[in-house]
């Protein structure tokens, strides 16, 4: 699904697992959905400690994605409620604290 102008998702997930990685995300995995949805290739999920871990990690793959020339669809911060979505188009980001991610089970939900 790439995005014109853009690099490739594959290439685009590396970028965003290794920001994650960077600030110390907790639990990242990585959901290949191209054969689930047409909106996206990949979701990415990781956990972050504390609400303001949570958005240092979605801003790190914000940035990140901007150094290459991605620029993010949307970023969603629920600021009070522990989970970031930051959509690159080919690759959705999603940080969550535990809780919350333990509670929307996004992984099982988008289980292929």
């Amino acid at each position: 699904m790439k995005a014109k102008n853009q690099i490739s998702s594959e290439a685009l997930l590396a970028l965003v697992q290794g920001a994650l990685e960077d600030l110390k995300g907790q639990d990242i995995v990585v959901l290949d959905v191209r054969k689930r949805c047409s909106f996206t290739d990949f979701m990415v999920i990781s956990s972050g400690t504390s609400d303001r871990h949570v958005r240092a990690q979605a801003e790190k793959v914000t940035e990140k994605a901007k150094e290459v020339g991605v620029r993010p669809l949307g970023v969603e911060d629920s600021r009070e409620g522990g989970w970031v979505l930051v959509d690159l188009v080919d690759v959705v980001v999603h940080v969550m604290r535990p809780e919350v991610r333990q509670f929307y089970n996004l992984e099982k939900l988008w289980a292929v």
